[in-house]
């Protein structure tokens, strides 16, 4: 028998079994609505346990303990396969595990499953679009940002694996004023080609840039607070002023040619601030000079996105720009629907949607998880000066999505929430009620690095193409201790699987409402819950497999009678179920948690047990079988959140 859930079955039979036994003492099934199993706390309590006696003695009024005795006893022994035994202790109902057969039930269906096992397909697949990273094309993506496309590229690959049909989506975030303001000092630099790669080069323009044009409006400002006497302004200003003043001067040190060229040439505009805001209005209202200008510089950043992004094992089927949605009319035909509906009105030239008010004219409240007291802030949809903001825009991007798609998962940070829930809560608005409860916020938290505080606007940040090229340089060394008979060639290649594995792990590891602390010690540790210990762990049984030199074709599983052999089993046998639950609550942490828990339990075998020289030949044989059964799940697992498994480290 081959099972794609080896734990499902066994439930199944213990299921049956109560049943069997509340029959034959008169006790009626729909007593109880659903049979709940849990592991108990002691292994040798049994691998499975349920709590059903404690809700039937209610009902019966009898003692848990006794009625679980009583239901132990009914229980039909000649129907007993995978269980080998059921006891009460303490009014649960214990079910022990036939290893023999539960061994072979579940070793033979990874092993014959292999790519396939524990990857269990939903009834009702879907179309499902997961939009994430979506890093604005300004700078280098840091490692501040690096959690975003490592969770949604794993949500992608879990959704994916589970039977949906997934399309990865990139939101180019190419309208507003930052843009403006890279293509502004990218245009007064006579449109330079990139002399290092496109994104990091861009990102320097932009520091410099945004910072000159900063300094600029505050003298200006400075001036007309001195000339009304404004002391209390004139102190402020000053403030932010030197503060600036002293992220150029740290600028400058950084790339003298590059401040000095900007410098000159923003000094000769002589209002830089409107220039910029010129020209942001233009993209809006498609200007073909500035649609040609912001496009270029825009395509240039992406460009390094991309060799960065590829290189970590992250592609996207789509990759859908703002301002399309602009200038195609979508962003306007939304506007038109949320004006039709009494939410909308204007305050002061400016067009506001009243959220909360939605909220409560439509009872969204409970619905959305809202408390009684939260009053949810209106959303301004449009400025004095007709442009739009980055959440208008989104409603008409997630108008598009939807028709493309049955559900929208968008990863983004948890500073997001708020315009996330006014998105929704536009949806209401707009009479779209399934889209707006098919439209998921895959929320995160943020990456801090001990000792070093991050700081864009002083273009202060570690990208990840640093961090990726640190954690391929440390695992090289690390590879070079451990394998010295590997070519040159064959190390590198390994520190690379090796290093970006380990970023990714450390970025998705972690629950996602939590904070990472990427710390190096933490991310190449190849002794414990880390990706270079979980793909060290699958090179083992690698390794053990290929020194054998044979395959085991029919082992006999009774021979695997040690307990962390029965241990390593089940935990073989609940990965299906810790998929499906990993899935359906969206949380990749779930599947590294179980990779490093199995790596954990494997290791422990293998430093307790001979595999190849085990006595007899058929033990060594079921043994190995085993191994063979923990490599499939381990790289299956790894893969689920875009981890290479390598053969040999």
């Amino acid at each position: 028998m081959i099972s794609g859930n080896p734990l499902a079955e066994l439930r199944k039979e213990c299921e049956a079994l109560l049943k069997g036994a509340m029959g034959s003492l008169r006790m009626e099934e729909a007593l109880i609505k659903h049979f709940a199993f849990e592991k108990p706390p002691v292994w040798e309590f049994g691998q499975l346990a349920t709590s059903i006696c404690f809700e039937l003695a209610k009902q019966a009024g009898e003692k848990p303990l006794a009625l679980a005795q009583r239901l132990v006893q009914a229980v039909d022994k000649a129907r007993l396969q995978l269980v080998k035994e059921v006891s009460a202790a303490g009014g649960y109902i214990n079910f022990h595990v036939n290893f023999e057969q539960f061994s072979a039930l579940t070793i033979e269906s990874v092993r014959k499953l292999d790519a396939e096992y524990g990857l269990v397909k939903v009834e009702k697949p879907q179309k499902i679009i997961v939009e994430h990273t979506s890093v604005n094309p300004l700078h280098p993506i840091h490692i501040g940002q690096a959690r975003n496309p490592m969770l949604g590229d794993a949500l992608a690959r879990m959704l994916s694996a589970r039977g949906h049909t997934v399309f990865r989506h990139y939101y180019v975030d190419d309208v507003g004023r930052q843009t403006a303001v890279i293509a502004y000092g990218y245009e007064k630099l006579g449109k330079p080609k990139p002399t290092e790669k496109p994104d990091h080069f861009i990102g320097k323009i932009y520091t410099v840039t945004s910072c000159l044009v900063e300094i600029n409006r505050l003298k200006r400002e400075l001036e007309r607070a001195k000339m009304v006497s404004a002391d209390e302004e004139m102190a402020k200003i000053s403030r932010e002023l030197d503060d600036w003043v002293s992220v150029a001067f740290e600028l400058k040190q950084k790339c003298p040619d590059l401040f000095e060229r900007l410098l000159e040439k923003i000094g000769e505009d002589p209002d830089p601030e409107k220039s910029i805001s010129e020209l942001n209005k233009a993209y809006e209202t498609g200007d073909e000079r500035a649609k040609r200008l912001i496009r270029e510089v825009s395509q240039l950043c992406l460009e390094g996105f991309k060799e960065t992004l590829s290189r970590a094992g992250v592609f996207y089927d789509s990759w859908d720009w703002e301002s399309d949605l602009v200038w195609s009319g979508l962003v306007a035909e939304a506007l038109r629907k949320l004006r039709q509906t009494p939410f909308v009105t204007f305050l002061g030239g400016v067009l506001e949607f009243e959220a909360g008010k939605v909220v409560d004219v439509l009872a969204l409240r409970e619905r959305l998880g809202l408390r009684k007291d939260y009053e949810v802030p209106s959303l301004t949809l449009v400025r004095a000066d007709g442009t739009t903001l980055y959440t208008t825009r989104d409603i008409a991007y997630t108008l598009w999505k939807f028709n493309k798609a049955d559900k929208c998962i968008n990863v983004i940070g948890m500073e997001q929430s708020l315009a996330q829930l006014q998105l929704k809560i536009a949806l209401y608005a707009l009479g779209f009620k399934d889209y707006a409860e098919n439209l998921v916020h895959f929320a995160y938290n943020l990456v801090t690095l001990p000792g070093y505080k991050m700081s864009s606007r002083r273009g202060r940040y570690i990208t990840l193409d640093e961090v990726l090229d640190e954690a391929t340089r440390r695992a090289y060394e690390e590879v070079s201790k451990r394998s010295p008979q590997l070519s040159d060639e064959g190390k590198r290649k390994v520190a690379e699987i090796v290093g970006i594995g380990a970023v990714r792990y450390a970025l998705v590891e972690v629950d996602p409402a939590k904070p990472v602390e990427f710390n190096w010690d933490r991310v190449l540790n190849f002794e414990k819950n880390s990706a270079p210990y979980i793909q060290y762990s699958h090179a083992r049984a690698c390794s053990i497999l290929r020194k054998a030199a044979r395959k085991p074709e029919k082992p006999d599983y009774r021979l695997l009678k040690e307990k962390l052999e029965q241990e390593l089993v089940f935990a073989l046998a609940e990965f299906p179920e810790t998929f499906v639950e990993a899935v359906e609550t969206l949380k990749p942490n779930l599947i590294a948690d179980y990779a490093n828990a199995l790596a954990d339990k494997f290791n422990t075998f293998y430093n307790a047990f001979p595999v190849i020289k085990a006595e007899p030949l058929e033990l060594s044989d079921a043994r190995l079988a085993l191994v063979d059964a923990v490599r499939i799940v381990l790289r299956n697992s790894l893969n689920l959140v875009g981890i290479t498994a390598p053969e040999r480290m």
